[in-house]
């Protein structure tokens, strides 16, 4: 736990965002069909009808509701320099957290999720998800939770039947999905300012609430993570069964997949670097 955490005055989305997830986003962006789905989602008013059913189902926290989670998340969006969005806590059994609204930005935690993190760890937790609105990923996000009825209410076939247009969309979309996560791993590091609670998060994300969390070991969870990137011919051929099967249509990389990624981040030295106060600031990026 930092004595006192760095406030990133003016930081760029550009300090934290992968090139994977630039690349992905230009692939993404060239694929014909997508302004004809933007254009569905805007018409159908499906914003805010997410943000309407956010509000019905959840708590907005505040100075007089839940207000130690929301002095947390105030300190969040200072560190990171994100004006403050909505804060909301919900109730579901299933750990998770995510940021929505294009409109009115808003960020929804489940209770089971504070439940199993420190408050240590959803800094982390929380600064990942203010570095998708930060970056301002939240109108592509949006469509991609929906883009399946969406690619329907255009009249388009399901994958399975051979629409071209739209496999190459949804494998675009869900690919970017991915990549972004990985970037916003990174906000949440550079919220946390401990490499050891946010990997210390992502396993609790990992295995969940469980009664024997005590017997947690971050340095065997690396190890892990590890083996899994540097895994025999065989395990890699697993690896691309395993992603023509099912994992193309993940909307989050594997959380092993995850660790060892970060890990790799914060061993490069640019997250000291950051630290340090040297990184692109907004202006600089807009100047570009």
């Amino acid at each position: 736990m930092p004595d006192r955490r760095i406030i990133l005055e003016g930081i760029s989305p550009d300090a934290f965002t992968t090139e994977a997830d630039r690349k992905a986003l230009a692939a993404l962006e060239r694929v014909p069909l997508l302004p004809a789905v933007l254009r569905k989602f805007s018409e159908l008013g499906l914003d805010r009808w997410f943000y309407c059913l956010n509000m019905a189902m959840s708590v907005r926290c505040g100075p007089k509701q839940y207000h130690t989670i929301y002095g947390i998340f105030q300190e969040c969006c200072e560190v990171l320099d994100v004006p403050e969005p909505e804060l909301y806590l919900t109730s579901n059994p299933f750990p998770n957290a995510f940021a929505g609204g294009v409109e009115r930005p808003f960020v929804t935690l489940r209770n089971s999720m504070v439940d199993t993190l420190t408050d240590e760890e959803l800094y982390h937790l929380i600064g990942h998800e203010l570095g998708h609105i930060k970056s301002g990923h939240m109108l592509y996000h949006m469509v991609g939770r929906l883009l399946v009825p969406l690619l329907q209410a255009l009249g388009r076939r399901l994958p399975i039947l051979g629409d071209a247009a739209a496999i190459g969309l949804i494998f675009a979309f869900y690919e970017w999905m991915r990549q972004s996560e990985i970037s916003c791993d990174r906000a949440g590091l550079l919220v946390s300012q401990s490499l050891d609670t946010s990997l210390h998060a992502n396993l609790r994300l990992t295995s969940g609430p469980n009664r024997f969390s005590s017997e947690e070991n971050i340095e065997a969870f690396m190890d892990q993570a590890r083996a899994y990137q540097e895994a025999s011919p065989l395990d890699q051929l697993g690896k691309v069964i395993l992603y023509f099967t099912s994992t193309w249509a993940f909307t989050h990389p594997m959380p092993v997949y995850r660790a060892q990624q970060l890990e790799k981040w914060a061993e490069t030295g640019d997250y000291r670097k950051i630290l340090h106060g040297i990184y692109p600031r907004i202006e600089q990026s807009a100047a570009v």
